[in-house]
């Protein structure tokens, strides 16, 4: 082979091989990054009463909470249905409390009745029934002050045996007596759904209403259709199943992390708890839910509300 021929031979294969080397050294064009979907619902959390300041409220707005529930009413009526404060007393501490929520720029979405073994609901002696309703009457007469969308209850105190079907009965009395009540503020009223893992407690009485889906399904085709639910994502193993059951009938929410064995309400982003998030989001979604995403757990700071729904939300989206 002449010299010429490999000379031209050598520069034809450096030539092919740098332009297939180049093109393996070339940069790719970096993917943009993915953005996180946008949460739908705005953020709340439950909070005392007493605790309704202007500093508090403020930097919970500050930080993405929207919605309150007023929780504590034990600061005006006790567990043995006395009011502990006058009227007026009464008046001015509400007042103070809305004017705060106000100023902050929050809402009151719902009120947490006041509970335990002599507010009953349920209450089998209808003497004492009928003066449950009644002071609790009177207290949603004073809450119109706080302008609340929503009127929480429980169902039920913890049940003697054998009595399921009479305490059944009594609350749907108690409910459709105190739902006329509720609407008259311009409120809605919400039962809750309650622990109960098994029938019977360890103290030997049984676990109160609304403790499995059956039974606050059953509850609920009794009761009057303007009466909606409040589902606690804390007391029930699963609480996706509740959600699809209660359909256009679930109008608020409990959000807290749990085991469905026991009264944790772990804040939902420490990994504490057992709840499905992507099932419950689906949920969610599923029936339309448009509340607030109303927290009931522990938790350090208020500003962790917002951050740990977009995680929950994200990851939700992500699954899909």
């Amino acid at each position: 082979m002449k010299r010429t021929e490999m000379l031209t031979i050598l520069l034809a294969c450096f030539l092919s091989f740098s332009a297939c080397d180049s093109g393996k050294d070339e940069p790719k064009p970096e993917e943009p990054a993915k953005e996180d979907p946008v949460a739908p619902l705005k953020i709340g959390y439950g909070l005392a009463i007493g605790n309704f300041t202007a500093e508090k409220l403020t930097y919970a707005k500050s930080v993405g909470v929207s919605y309150v529930e007023a929780s504590g009413m034990s600061l005006f009526l006790d567990g043995n249905r006395n009011f502990k404060l006058s009227d007026e007393e009464i008046i001015k501490r509400l007042t103070e409390a809305k004017k705060a929520a106000d100023a902050a720029g929050i809402k009151v979405w719902s009120v947490h009745m006041p509970y335990g073994q002599n507010i009953d609901l349920s209450i089998i002696n209808e003497e004492d029934r009928q003066d449950v309703v009644d002071k609790h009457k009177k207290l949603i007469g004073f809450l119109k002050i706080l302008e609340p969308q929503i009127i929480l209850f429980h169902p039920s105190y913890y049940l003697g045996l054998n009595e399921r079907d009479r305490r059944k009965s009594q609350l749907i009395k108690s409910a459709t007596e105190l739902d006329k009540a509720v609407q008259s503020i311009n409120a809605t009223m919400v039962l809750e759904n309650m622990l109960g893992p098994e029938l019977t407690a360890s103290n030997g009485r049984e676990r109160p209403l609304m403790r499995t889906v059956e039974e606050t399904v059953e509850i609920f085709q009794r009761l009057p259709k303007t009466i909606y639910s409040a589902i606690d994502m804390n007391h029930i193993k699963n609480p996706e199943n509740l959600i699809k059951a209660m359909g256009s009938r679930l109008k608020t929410v409990h959000i807290a992390d749990g085991t469905g064995a026991a009264e944790n309400h772990f804040f939902p982003c420490t990994g504490e708890g057992k709840n499905n998030w992507n099932a419950i989001l689906a949920a969610l979604e599923e029936v339309k839910y448009t509340g607030p995403f109303m927290y009931e757990s522990a938790f350090e700071d208020e500003k962790d509300f917002a951050t740990c729904y977009q995680s929950l939300y994200t990851n939700y989206i992500n699954s899909k």
